[in-house]
């Protein structure tokens, strides 16, 4: 019999012990050294008891400019976030990845995970700004990978033929609202509602569990 039909359906085993984390970060620019981190957003996952992948719990945080960071006039025209608006309610980098980051330990843990994976649309873009900030903040014990990610785009260009976010939720039945897009809340959540109708696609056409013989 093979290994994986003796397995109950777990997030731990469906991602080789990684708990899959949907990120959306909104910047000042491209360049994550130096360029102001503005938003964040993430969604948690859950999987129940038929393997069904599902959304869970949600963090959403305005972020304060760190000191000395570039503001490219750019970006924050095409995000349409004023960075030193006080009415944001922005906290620092460090509140935030310290909130977020408790969050997810507390599911790797309740999920019997060995460490958290980013989940994210071009997800190269919000794992680098990621780990610059949990740099600058210099918390202890980032739950992240440090370099695998779970790339929405390119998943999405293989299963649907679409490669933008807002045509892959279209092409699979999930609403997109363009007027909302660039918040990191409602990227954040139509990249996890894509991510798990991509996951329980591939289990619908009998892709998992795998089918192996030792």
């Amino acid at each position: 019999m093979s290994t994986y039909t003796q397995l109950k359906p777990s997030l731990c085993y469906r991602f080789r012990g990684f708990y899959p984390v949907v990120i959306d970060i909104e910047s000042a620019g491209f360049h994550a050294k130096t360029d102001a981190l503005l938003e964040i957003a993430i969604i948690t996952l859950k999987m129940n008891k038929l393997g069904w992948l599902k959304t869970d719990e949600k963090l959403h945080f305005h972020i304060q400019p760190f000191k000395g960071s570039v503001i490219q006039a750019e970006a924050v025209a095409f995000n349409k976030i004023d960075p030193f608006n006080p009415l944001r309610g922005a906290i620092s980098e460090y509140e935030a990845l310290k909130k977020i980051f408790k969050l997810v330990r507390k599911k790797i843990k309740e999920y019997h995970c060995k460490r958290a994976i980013i989940v994210a649309h071009n997800a190269n873009f919000d794992h680098t700004f990621l780990m610059e900030a949990a740099k600058r903040t210099k918390i202890l014990k980032n739950p992240f990978h440090p370099f695998t990610t779970f790339d929405t785009a390119a998943l999405s260009g293989l299963i649907l033929g679409q490669t933008v976010l807002a045509k892959a939720c279209k092409i699979s039945g999930i609403p997109f609202d363009t007027t909302q897009a660039h918040s990191a809340l409602y990227d954040t959540m139509q990249t996890a509602l894509l991510f798990c109708e991509l996951v329980n696609r591939w289990k619908r056409l009998g892709g998992w569990p795998p089918n192996v013989t030792s």
